[in-house]
């Protein structure tokens, strides 16, 4: 890919989810473009890391409401967010398992909005125009066979991106979504490493290949910064043409 620079200089960011994933790329990228980076996550020896690259880390579990409001209660007022957070419980519709529902939809929707919630409190309380951006999914968008849980928690989230967009925009506050295809993160390497499960789904895609955790988190530091000042309530694809079909 081409080297994409921004400039995020003295900006204080929280990213949820920053130890693994689409979070992580997330968090270097925008430790590289000189954001004061805040971390919620819960792998200890990655926040170490982390924390030793320059960020600020919080080991948080997201399932715990209380825990989030402690944690949020740690921060400065932030110029962003990046809800990245998430998990998937893999099922059919038929074999549906309650606990493992409301753990995906806890982690997935209830974390983000409470953690959206308390950043967007400070943001006014201290008249920051900030940026807040929610990692969703092309999940949202199209049915997945046994994902349904996942699908409605990322369904969710596109909601309640709308619904932010509409109550924080008056305090100049922009609230945006990213919606992914099957991103090539460590995990996701040896679930779609299967020539019989990856072949459909690349065939699908019109570009003919998954996307690179740089190619979504770039359109999130696109979202988050002064580029995108006039963007608001919008939930981008990120898939390379799967949901146009």
């Amino acid at each position: 890919m081409p080297d994409v620079q921004f400039d995020f200089q003295g900006q204080q960011v929280l990213v949820t989810g920053g130890t693994s994933g689409i979070g992580l790329e997330v968090t270097r990228q925008l430790l590289a473009s000189e954001a004061r980076v805040h971390v919620f996550g819960r792998d200890h020896q990655v926040l170490a890391r982390l924390s030793e690259e320059g960020a600020t880390t919080y080991e948080v579990d997201l399932a715990d409401p209380e825990a989030i409001l402690r944690a949020c209660d740690r921060l400065p007022p932030l110029d962003g967010l990046v809800n990245c957070a998430g998990i998937a419980s893999l099922q059919s519709a038929v074999a549906l398992d309650a606990a493992a529902f409301d753990q995906v939809m806890a982690v997935n929707v209830r974390a983000a909005a409470l953690v959206a919630g308390q950043v967007a409190k400070g943001m006014i309380a201290a008249g920051i125009a900030g940026s807040i951006v929610n990692v969703s999914s092309q999940a949202s968008m199209v049915g997945l066979d046994d994902h349904l849980s996942y699908c409605a928690s990322k369904a969710a989230m596109d909601a309640m991106t709308r619904v932010q967009c509409g109550e924080w925009g008056r305090y100049g506050i922009r609230v945006n979504a990213v919606n992914p295809t099957v991103t090539l993160t460590p995990m996701a390497v040896q679930v779609w490493s299967e020539p019989a499960k990856r072949a459909p789904m690349l065939a699908a895609i019109p570009l003919g290949r998954f996307a690179e955790p740089q190619e979504v988190a770039l359109p999130v530091l696109f979202l988050l910064g002064t580029a995108a000042s006039m963007i608001s309530g919008v939930c981008l694809p990120v898939d390379g043409g799967y949901t146009s079909r």
